[in-house]
């Protein structure tokens, strides 16, 4: 089998929300030897870009953009592994989370894995998660970036207000920070001060390594 069909059957295993699939899939393509980061990218990314698409325009709602982000976790288990391997040398320690009352982390996953093609070290805290939780997180994890997505209008504040607490508490200098999703734009990361804006995941993924360069 083709590498073309490999990424065909990755992405449409993505929106049809066929989780057996995407492992098959993902473990087929390893087989062959190909590229991880190339399956990923081309392949399963692609399926949740089209997954998105679908949903813009109406054709596909919400619970299925849940169960496409649970098939694309499990196909980056399998496929982050190989990743891991081919990047054994760390070049720093990211943590990122979904800001509190917000309990959407679509796209989150796809951001991680591609972080992770990177060489840097990911710990996902999961979606709503307090300020609180994310700053005592990066100080025990003794994390170099915290990274922050708010997918709704409504919660986009929490951003403001990790950027404020880390000021009011003599943290502000330890971390550098990043934010992201829909409502964010880097006039609202240079607005609350954030060290970087990620308009998607290959561009968070760049940044995240400046950043680290500095």
């Amino acid at each position: 089998m083709d590498q073309e069909m490999i990424m065909k059957e990755a992405a449409n295993a993505i929106v049809n929300c066929d989780k057996n699939g995407a492992v098959d899939v993902a473990q087929r393509a390893l087989s062959l030897g190909l590229d991880p980061i190339e399956v990923l990218n081309n392949g399963f990314s692609a399926g949740i870009k089209k997954v998105g698409d679908l949903f813009s325009r109406g054709e596909k709602f919400l619970p299925e953009l849940i169960l496409s982000a649970d098939v694309m976790k499990a196909a980056t288990e399998i496929l982050n592994g190989a990743i891991h391997e081919q990047t054994a040398l760390r070049k720093g320690k990211m943590l990122i989370a979904t800001v509190a009352g917000d309990v959407h982390d679509i796209g989150k996953g796809i951001v991680i894995s591609v972080i992770k093609t990177r060489g840097l070290e990911v710990i996902d805290l999961g979606r709503d998660v307090p300020v609180s939780t994310i700053m005592e997180k990066a100080v025990r994890l003794e994390a170099d970036i915290i990274g922050t997505s708010a997918l709704l209008t409504t919660t986009i504040m929490e951003q403001k207000k990790l950027e404020d607490e880390l000021r009011k508490n003599g943290l502000r200098d330890r971390f550098k920070t990043m934010v992201g999703g829909a409502p964010a734009t880097q006039r609202w990361a240079d607005r609350i001060g954030a060290d970087a804006y990620g308009e998607d995941a290959a561009d968070a993924a760049v940044k995240a390594v400046a950043l680290l360069a500095r």
